[in-house]
C-alpha cells in the first residue's frame, strides 16, 4: 500500500513539475516514461492552478477593484505555469496563420520567436478572459476559474486518446503514446468533477451547456489538427487548452444566472 501511494504521489509530482514552476522534492527524480504515466493527472494540475488563481482573486478583490483583482489573478496563473499553455497558443496560431503547408506550419511552430499572429492571439485571449470573468456575478468567479482550468486541460489531454504525435521529437514527445482505458477515465474524473460540482451548487443547465460546447470544440479542434498537420504537437495541446478555457468563460458569461 505504501509503495502504491508513493507511486501515485510521484506521478502527480512529475506532472506538477512538467506543467508548473512549482518545485518538487529531489527524491522524485526523472525516468524516460514518467510523463507517459503522469498524463492522466494533467487535469488535476489544472485544479491546483485554478485554485491558486481563485485564491489570488478572492484575496485581491478584498483590496482592489474587480478588474485589477482579476488581472492579478491572471498574472498569478501565468507565473505558476510559466505561461506554458499560452506559449503553445502563440506558437500554434503563428504556425497555422503563417504556414500553408504541413511542413511550413510545423517549422513556424518550432521557432521560439513570437510573430504577429501569436502576439495578437495572446492579447485577445487575455482581454477575453478578463472581460468574461468580469461579466460574471462575483460569487461565481472563483468557481468558474477552477472549473475552466480543470475542464480545459482534460479537453487538451483527451486529444492524446485519438490523435498521433506528428514530430519525431519535441516537448510533448514523452506523452506521445495514446491515452486510453482507465487512464482516460481518471483524467475525465479529475477534469470534469469541478464542472459537475458547479452544476450542483450553482446552475446545472449552465454546466450542461459548457459540456456540450466543450464536446463540440474538441471535435472541431481534432478535425482541424488532422486536416492541417495530421495530428498534434505540444503547441497545439496548449492551444486546445486555451481555447477550451475561453469557451468555458464565454459560455458562463453568456448565461443569465439568477
Amino acid at each position: 500500500m505504501a509503495d502504491l501511494f508513493k507511486g501515485w504521489l510521484r506521478s502527480l509530482l512529475v506532472a506538477l513539475a512538467y506543467f508548473t514552476r512549482i518545485p518538487i522534492p529531489a527524491w522524485v527524480g526523472y525516468q524516460a516514461d514518467d510523463l507517459e504515466r503522469a498524463a492522466k493527472y494533467f487535469p488535476l494540475i489544472g485544479l491546483i492552478v485554478g485554485a491558486l488563481a481563485a485564491g489570488v482573486w478572492l484575496a485581491a478583490s478584498q483590496v482592489f477593484p474587480l478588474r485589477v483583482a482579476l488581472v492579478l489573478s491572471l498574472i498569478a496563473s501565468v507565473c505558476v505555469t510559466g505561461a506554458f499553455h499560452e506559449d503553445g497558443l502563440a506558437d500554434a496560431v503563428d504556425g497555422f496563420g503563417g504556414g500553408y503547408t504541413r511542413d511550413k506550419v510545423l517549422e513556424i511552430m518550432h521557432d521560439s520567436r513570437i510573430g504577429s499572429f501569436g502576439a495578437i492571439a495572446l492579447i485577445l485571449a487575455f482581454l477575453l478572459k478578463l472581460e468574461t470573468l468580469a461579466a460574471l456575478p462575483r460569487g461565481l468567479i472563483a468557481a468558474a476559474m477552477i472549473t475552466a482550468h480543470t475542464a480545459s486541460r482534460f479537453i487538451a489531454v483527451s486529444l492524446l486518446a485519438t490523435l498521433d504525435y506528428v514530430r519525431p521529437a519535441g516537448k510533448a514527445k514523452p506523452v506521445a503514446t495514446r491515452l486510453g482505458g482507465v487512464d482516460l477515465l481518471v483524467a475525465a474524473v479529475f477534469g470534469l468533477a469541478p464542472l459537475l460540482a458547479f452544476g450542483i451548487v450553482f446552475n446545472w443547465q449552465a454546466s450542461v451547456a459548457v459540456l456540450g460546447i466543450l464536446i463540440l470544440l474538441r471535435v472541431l479542434i481534432a478535425r482541424y489538427l488532422v486536416h492541417r498537420i495530421g495530428g498534434y504537437t505540444g503547441d497545439t495541446l496548449g492551444m486546445a487548452q486555451q481555447l477550451a478555457e475561453l469557451a468555458i468563460y464565454l459560455t458562463f458569461a453568456a448565461w443569465r444566472f439568477t
